[in-house]
């Protein structure tokens, strides 16, 4: 549509403020209008990242409620031993619990009876005590599984264990893949074509049949060399493997970030004045892929608790007799239709913790850069 040469003048310039105030979401003069004129001179990346993140309300809200899980899951040997006077695998099979002033079987033998209708000799399945909440005085709140044990206390130890690996398997792999990240994209020749073709590989298998592959392998074997000593039931066996599989998920992004920096003006400057290849690795490009590692950081936890709960599942993750969520899913999908609590509530414990993580780390990358488009995609 035609209009007048200086309105489309001025339509221009509107058009391109707002394109300028879009692509300018790190301005200083931006944050500061948000924040009602507060002083932010001078202030460092990590104090505007902060301004932007604790506006984030659900970003704050899912950090809250990943911290609250946390707590209850680290809280398991308190409330076993306190609330429901047991533990994760002690069972009640001959065992009655008073719900609402009534005596009930922690577990109704089944058996045989015959059909008063047709006659028929059918099978009784045996019937486990369901969920009492707080009727049984803090036993068996969510329910006892088919070997008479307390679902709710094996719940809060299958927790720490699935935190346990997704976090350190989460520390693990940002480490090894930083370091490789800088030493590939700073030095670049051979050293960037021998970890070049490591990640290659390593990302040419499906990361969950690999992990299932080594999973499996060292569940039966363990792990016994160079110095270490490894038994299959161990937490690092899984916790390891999941960490390898991710490397190159973590270590690529970096890579292509440290081969743009190293050829900044900052880095060269160093340089010239005589700093070491450390140095300049560690001082000058390390803190400038510090925001995208902890983006990275926080996002991978929430997909290696997902990956240790499908390898556990599959039985090649967290062996017996340690519980973890994928385990009890396992356990419970046999009752899916009789007892669907063995299998909701770990079920749902995974899509909590998963989910609180997911926004809390799309609202810190988004704090820390608002235009970077960090995913983690396999």
């Amino acid at each position: 549509m035609w209009a007048p040469s200086g309105l489309r003048m001025a339509t221009k310039q509107q058009t391109t403020r707002e394109a300028t105030s879009e692509l300018s979401l790190d301005t200083a003069s931006l944050l500061a209008q948000e924040e009602h004129d507060v002083s932010i001179a001078g202030r460092s990346p990590w104090y505007l990242a902060w301004r932007r993140l604790r506006r984030n309300y659900a970003a704050l809200v899912s950090l809250v409620v990943f911290l609250l899980i946390v707590v209850a899951c680290f809280s398991a040997p308190l409330y076993a031993k306190h609330v429901a006077h047991t533990d994760a695998s002690t069972n009640h099979l001959t065992e009655q619990v008073k719900v609402g002033g009534t005596l009930k079987d922690v577990i109704s033998p089944g058996g045989t009876f015959t059909d008063p209708k047709t006659g028929e000799v059918r099978v009784r399945p045996v019937n486990i005590l369901g969920p009492t909440w707080w009727q049984a005085h803090g036993k068996f709140v969510l329910g006892a599984d088919t070997n008479g044990r307390d679902v709710a206390v094996r719940l809060l130890y299958g927790g720490i264990n699935s935190l346990t690996v997704g976090i350190a398997s989460a520390m693990i792999c940002v480490l090894f893949a930083v370091i490789l990240a800088l030493i590939a994209g700073y030095y670049g020749g051979w050293a960037d074509w021998v970890i070049t073709r490591f990640f290659d590989i390593v990302w040419a298998f499906p990361v969950i049949l690999l992990s299932i592959a080594l999973g499996s392998a060292l569940a039966i074997n363990g792990f016994h060399h160079f110095g270490i000593n490894l038994e299959g039931d161990s937490l690092w066996i899984p916790t390891l493997v999941i960490s390898y599989v991710l490397i190159p998920y973590v270590g690529r992004p970096l890579r292509g970030q440290i081969l743009s920096l190293r050829e900044k003006e900052f880095v060269e400057a160093s340089i010239s004045q005589g700093a070491s290849s450390i140095r300049v690795m560690f001082t000058e490009i390390l803190p400038n892929i510090a925001s995208s590692a902890f983006v990275f950081f926080a996002l991978i936890i929430a997909n290696n608790i997902l990956l240790e709960a499908a390898l556990s599942f599959l039985g090649a993750g967290i062996q017996d007799p340690k519980p973890s969520w994928g385990k009890l899913i396992a356990d419970g999908q046999t009752r899916i239709t009789t007892a669907p609590w063995l299998t909701l509530v770990p079920g749902i414990a995974i899509v909590v913790t998963a989910v609180s993580l997911n926004i809390f780390g799309d609202g810190l990358r988004d704090a820390l850069d608002p235009r970077s488009k960090v995913r983690i995609e396999h």
